[in-house]
């Protein structure tokens, strides 16, 4: 309302500035008329109620699109988390690998067991004391799997 007797002040002003007159600051009134529209009833417009349905079926698509897009980009978001942690748990066990073969390599050290079994009273074998168990040449080189013989039946009968 203010802003309206901003307005009318700044064209009545104008209206006295045009007429030569300088009757500047005129008070401006304004009077309230209270209307009743109670008694009024709101026709139905079908065309209005379609354009309303078919705005409200329009926003629920973009409203879903937009939740599936947004679905899909914090899924990948997150898919690239968990392969980043993969990569470093892969990097780690990789590395603790390492250490475990080389502690394996060290372990083996032919030296470090003659050395040990020194300590442990062991004695170098000597010539014939040492039989090899590797398969006869006409034998598989794999595992030998378990074979059924002659099959008897023992009855527990008294």
């Amino acid at each position: 309302m203010a802003s309206g007797a901003l307005a009318g002040s700044t064209r009545t002003q104008q209206i006295y500035a045009s007429s030569r007159r300088s009757c500047y600051g005129t008070p401006e009134i304004y009077f309230p008329k209270p209307i009743d529209n109670s008694r009024l009833v709101k026709v139905d417009d079908p065309q209005r109620k379609r354009e309303l349905r078919m705005l409200t079926v329009a926003l629920g698509v973009m409203f879903a699109i937009v939740m599936v897009y947004a679905w899909q980009h914090f899924t990948a978001i997150e898919y690239g988390y968990r392969i980043e942690a993969m990569k470093s748990q892969r990097d780690m066990l990789a590395e603790a690998n390492r250490q475990l073969r080389l502690e394996e390599a060290r372990l083996r050290d032919p030296e470090r067991i003659d050395a040990m079994a020194h300590r442990m009273g062991l004695q170098v074998p000597e010539a014939g004391q040492v039989l090899r168990l590797e398969p006869a040449s006409g034998e598989e080189a794999g595992p030998i799997m378990a074979r059924a013989g002659d099959v008897m039946v023992i009855s527990a009968a008294r």
